[in-house]
Order: C-alpha cells, then structure tokens, then sequence
C-alpha cells in the first residue's frame, strides 16, 4: 500500500511539519479599524515575515503595521486620515494618481491583502468608480475605492543578496513560513512513495499528464485543464 504524497500531508493540516508555530508571530499583521494618529515605538524584524515590523500607539491601543521604507521610531503615522505622507493609511479613493501603495486592502474592511513582500510597491493609475492600480507584476488591477493602502514603499528591499550561510538558518526560515525546505523530486523516491519513483534509473516511466479527475494521490505531474462546457442559452420564446 503505497504512502501520502507531501501535498497530502500538507493539505492534511494535522501534522507540525506543514503547521506554522504560531507561538513565534508577534501577531496579525493588518489594517486596524480606527482613525486618528499614533506613534511608532518600535521597528523589529519578525519570523515569518519578509518585512520589518512596527509596532504603532494609539491612544491606549498598540497595533503592528508593515514598515515602510525611510519610517522611523518616534515618527508620527496617521489612520484613515487625508494625510498623504509616508506611513500613513488611508482608502484608496484619497490618494492622488502617481503615489506609491503597499498592503491594500482587495476588500473594504479585511486589513490588506495585495503587496506585503520586503521591497515591493504599487502605483495608483487613475480613479474613478474604481481605483486601478499597477501592482509589482505590471499588471493592472482594479480596488473599490474605499479600500485602504498605505502611502510609502515596504522595507526590506534586498533581501535576497544575503545568502543563508547554512542550512540550520534556511530550516528556521522556511519552518515559520510553514514552508518545506527542500523538496525530494518524485523519481528519486521509492515506488511506495510517489507515483514516479522507481525504476532502474531516474525517470518517470509513464506519461506525466494526469487528468483533473485523478484520485489525490495520482495527481502529480502535469495537469490536464478541466474541460470546459460552455452553458446552453435558452431560447427566448
């Protein structure tokens, strides 16, 4: 009887190889819902995190906020404020064409979702009944207005051009990410472990296309699209 594939395992949830430790995250990263200004007490590098962190004070509320580039401690930062200034949130339909964004929100309300990576950046396009935004891929995408960004560029750009040294460093990186840090290709497992293995040298042995309707632990490989059935119109009478 032949094993679980990594993906299983990893779609399983249950096992702490694939579990991010949640005792090693500061907290939620997110847009927090007030208004007004806060200060920033602190500017630290968390697991699990490409970027730099800062923690914000607002009056008797603490909350964690990506870095932007050029924010320092003891600089003041703004919350759904008309500020347009570095480190400061605000919605989307407040901000003018040309100014860079990062962490917006895709919906209004949900903390930010788009550009959160260390050294990524988005433009504001144009506005209108829907404010488009150039994002890091050059692709263009479309956010209600009333969803929020913060003004600036996120820190940590480079972070690449440090090598990890050893592989103890890249095991802790890639562990609080819940990231795998070497993957073990299919034909170099045994037959028992994946459908590719075997064999009397490494090869996959058997056409690597599957169809989209494989059992979960035959869909490796290339995957075949799902047809598509095009919807019969109803004939007016």
């Amino acid at each position: 009887m032949g094993k679980n594939l990594r993906s299983q395992r990893r779609g399983r949830g249950t096992s702490p190889t694939y579990r991010s430790p949640s005792h090693r995250h500061p907290g939620p990263v997110a847009h927090p819902h007030l208004r007004g200004a806060g200060v920033v007490t602190d500017i630290f590098q968390a697991p699990g995190h490409t970027a730099p962190l800062a923690r914000v004070r607002f009056d008797g509320e603490e909350v964690l906020m990506i870095a932007c580039d050029g924010l320092s401690i003891g600089q003041a930062v703004t919350h759904g404020m008309p500020n347009v200034d570095r480190g400061n949130t605000l919605p989307l339909r407040e901000i003018p064409e040309g100014t860079l964004v990062y962490n917006i929100e895709a919906m209004p309300g949900d903390g930010g979702k788009f550009v959160r990576a260390a050294g990524t950046q988005a433009v504001v396009v144009s506005q209108g009944e829907r404010t488009v935004v150039q994002l890091p891929s050059g692709q263009f995408h479309t956010f209600h207005p009333d969803c929020r960004a913060t003004i600036g560029a996120v820190a940590g750009a480079g972070r690449g051009d440090k090598p990890f040294t050893k592989a103890g460093k890249k095991y802790f990186s890639y562990r609080s990410l819940s990231k795998a840090v070497f993957n073990v290709r299919g034909v170099a497992m045994n037959p028992v472990d994946h459908p590719h293995g075997g064999g009397s040298h490494q090869h996959v042995g058997k056409p690597s296309t599957v169809g989209y309707d494989a059992p979960p632990g035959r869909k490796v490989g290339r995957m075949s699209p799902k047809p598509k059935r095009l919807k019969a119109k109803r004939r007016r009478s």
